[in-house]
Parts: structure tokens; C-alpha cells; sequence
């Protein structure tokens, strides 16, 4: 029988080394639109590129523009525009307001860790960028949805975990393979969170990270940490 893909088989090794504590809350936060102010800097790279962002949907397929014709620009075309957008840019990505500050008073009560969809090439650029703006926690560089891997942390932590993301599909793949994980949308570009509106898979929508440090202290005041 075939194993697991070699990304997941990758993750839950690096679970493994991570040592974490079973007794102690964990959460785990994504990186782009959470911890990194994203849209706004891949719309100035895309106006550099003679493109723009035509804000009709939350994807990204569909809404990047040749500002040439107007035409989308096809899937094939958009991929290769963020992975040359996180070669040239992941070291400058300016912090989401009041995320290093959140972490830093959640850290005194739980364990952090970063789950980041980004080339595995640049995660020691993410890395060194986490800890310049004050965010020196353990990075994971994931690939496709995040339910598998949050399913293998919320198993290695009998205590509650926290799950930040901006991404519907993670949100839904986290209810469907780590249901007992508690699920907090946020999305910094408030353009973004105005135009997605509503995760029906999250149990909460935060509009910054000031509200979403007091619900997760507030949830564990509950459960008793």
C-alpha cells in the first residue's frame, strides 16, 4: 500500500521534531493575510507586471488582469505570478498590526505555530522574516488544504488548539479531518473580509488580532487554562 504524499509524510515529521507539549494549548496560525500583509503588496507587484487585481471574487483565478486587454490572465499564468511574487518578496512582507504584540501575550499560555501554504523553498526566508517582526515561532510549509495536518498536531496536544486562517477551504478542511479544533477567520485586507463575508466553517469571524487574542483567552479562561 502507498504511503502518504511526501509533503504530508514531510509535515508529520516536522511535527515530530517539534516536541510539543500535550498538556499545553496550542494554536496555530496561517501566515498570509494573518501574520503578513499579502494582498496589498501582491497588487503593487502586479501593477509592476502590467496586471491588476479586479476584486470580483475572494480567488485569485478569475481576477488577476492583463491591464493590456483586460482579459484574466489563465490559472497556469496566476501560479506562476506567486511563486515569482514569494521569490522576490517574502523577506519584505510588512506585519498585519498587532499580530507580533497578540502572539507574544498568547505565548505566555499557549504554544504557537506557523502553518504557511509557501513554496518550501522560501520558508527559510519566511522564517527569518517571522522572527524579524517578533514572530520567532516554529514554521510548517504546507502544500494543499490544512486539515490533514492540523488533524496530526490536535492529535500530538490533548489540550485546546486554535486555528487562524484567511482561506475558506482550509477552514473546511480543518472541520472535516480536526472537527474538535477551534476555528477563527481572519482576514487583515478588510477589502478581502468585505467581499468573502461569512465562513460557515469557522466558529468565528475576527476582524483583527486584539479580537482574536480576547476570544482565545477567553476560551481557555472557560476550559480551565
Amino acid at each position: 500500500m502507498a504511503g502518504p504524499p511526501a509533503d504530508t509524510a514531510a509535515a508529520h515529521a516536522r511535527i515530530a521534531a517539534l516536541d510539543l507539549a500535550p498538556d499545553r494549548p496550542l494554536i496555530v496560525s496561517d501566515a498570509d493575510e494573518v501574520l503578513f500583509v499579502f494582498m496589498a503588496a501582491f497588487e503593487g507587484f502586479l501593477d509592476r507586471r502590467g496586471h491588476y487585481f479586479d476584486w470580483m471574487s475572494f480567488a485569485l483565478d478569475g481576477n488577476v488582469r492583463s491591464r493590456a486587454d483586460d482579459t484574466a490572465l489563465p490559472r497556469a499564468a496566476v501560479a506562476g505570478l506567486l511563486d515569482a511574487f514569494f521569490e522576490h518578496h517574502t523577506a519584505s512582507l510588512e506585519p498585519v498590526p498587532g499580530a507580533a504584540a497578540a502572539l507574544a501575550g498568547l505565548s505566555a499560555r499557549a504554544q504557537i505555530l506557523v502553518l504557511s501554504n509557501i513554496p518550501a523553498a522560501q520558508a527559510p526566508i519566511r522564517r527569518a522574516a517571522l522572527a524579524r517582526h517578533g514572530m520567532d515561532y516554529p514554521l510548517i510549509a504546507n502544500t494543499g488544504p490544512k486539515g490533514p495536518v492540523v488533524e496530526a498536531l490536535a492529535e500530538a496536544v490533548a489540550a485546546p488548539v486554535f486555528f487562524l486562517d484567511d482561506g475558506p477551504r482550509h477552514h473546511a478542511s480543518v472541520a472535516r479531518h480536526a472537527p474538535r479544533v477551534r476555528r477563527l477567520h481572519l482576514i487583515a485586507d478588510t477589502r478581502l473580509a468585505d467581499l468573502l463575508g461569512p465562513v460557515s466553517e469557522a466558529h468565528h469571524a475576527v476582524r483583527h488580532w486584539p479580537e482574536a487574542r480576547a476570544l482565545i483567552e477567553s476560551e481557555l479562561a472557560a476550559a480551565g487554562y
